[in-house]
């Protein structure tokens, strides 16, 4: 399979949720047949979901990997699970990790395990915001740019929190 450029979301707010988006760039780096080529200032955002949670650490980090779109899906969950995420009926509430496959080139995707680009891409503020910070000129397979989009969403209250990211690159290619 040809490289794929790949955008994908992070997001915590339990359990330091800095150093787990720190560790989930580390793992996602050790993929096979995947690198990050770029990731977003951290941002810190309100909850989605019920309020009586504390505030997410988001961010947003292109890829190019070799792995078809479910198991990169597989990947990301075993990183999310490895990482203390427990699946609950509860929607948008409070989490360690959570990994969404925003964008995958133009792939237009609806499954019953995924979808992309992601169902939520275009009123999620703490995706669209980082998103932008990395791929300024992005076009989605809608055929709308990123910063039209863009221009559509309030902040919301998400500010970054951090100017540099310190995660280790794998040198050896994998």
């Amino acid at each position: 399979m040809s490289l794929a450029r790949c955008f994908i979301g992070l997001g915590s707010n339990l359990a330091t949720p800095k150093t787990q988006l720190v560790a989930a760039l580390n793992a996602i780096e050790k993929l096979v047949d995947t690198h990050i080529v770029r990731c977003s200032s951290f941002y810190s955002s309100q909850p989605m979901g019920p309020q009586d949670q504390p505030k997410y650490v988001n961010a947003v980090a292109e890829i190019s990997t070799r792995l078809k779109p479910l198991a990169l899906l597989d990947e990301l969950q075993k990183i999310e699970l490895q990482q203390g995420r427990q699946r609950k009926e509860e929607r948008w509430g409070p989490r360690t990790l959570d990994l969404d496959i925003l964008l995958i080139d133009s792939l237009v995707l609806d499954t019953p395990r995924l979808t992309v680009p992601h169902y939520g891409l275009k009123q999620r503020e703490f995706v669209l915001y980082p998103l932008y910070e990395i791929a300024p000129d992005l076009v989605l397979p809608c055929g709308n740019s990123l910063l039209s989009v863009l221009d559509r969403v309030s902040k919301n209250g998400l500010s970054a929190i951090a100017s540099d990211i310190n995660w280790e690159r794998n040198t050896q290619p994998n």
